[in-house]
């Protein structure tokens, strides 16, 4: 990675963010089947559909911009998504593997947060306004979707996966 000044470490830091969503967009269907909660498997499809948007405003910024996207794999994504095959492998369906899909889908929204904190800092750095509005946008969903995911786990979730093992 050879980065110069600030545009090329944005669109060096936008080229990693659309891969992880990319990676993600194609995770999430198979992570919403390994799911046995229904409103686990919900809130994995409903993240895939703002997954989806949030790919389109990557794609708005780079035509506002004037700007190509590098050809880059996310490494850190394509970590976590692998973590997830792992849980999905290794766990029986039910509360236990809910509860681990949980844990690793908020890890995914955490580093998710910080790329898109990242991007909106660079992109105010820059007097980008209008790639600033759709990145924060992003970040708000973001971090509402953690909010979501630490409410499932609060409310029952990690308590029945809990109970379950105990009863094994």
């Amino acid at each position: 990675m050879s980065v110069k000044n600030f545009e090329e470490l944005f669109i060096h830091e936008l080229s990693d963010t659309y891969s992880a969503e990319k990676q993600m967009s194609k995770a999430l269907p198979r992570l919403a089947r390994a799911a046995d909660n229904p409103r686990l498997v919900a809130a994995f499809e409903a993240h895939l559909e703002e997954t989806q948007v949030q790919i389109e405003r990557i794609d708005q910024i780079v035509e506002l911009m004037g700007i190509k996207l590098k050809r880059i794999k996310c490494a850190a994504m394509e970590g976590l998504v692998e973590e997830g095959k792992d849980v999905i492998d290794s766990i029986e369906k039910g509360p236990l593997r809910d509860a681990a899909l949980i844990g690793g889908a908020q890890k995914v929204e955490h580093y998710e947060i910080a790329a898109y904190g990242t991007l909106a800092a660079l992109a105010k750095q820059q007097g980008q306004r209008d790639a600033l509005k759709l990145l924060l946008e992003t970040l708000k969903e973001e971090k509402a979707t953690d909010e979501k995911l630490t409410m499932l786990a609060e409310q029952g979730g990690n308590e029945r996966a809990q109970m379950d093992t105990k009863a094994a």
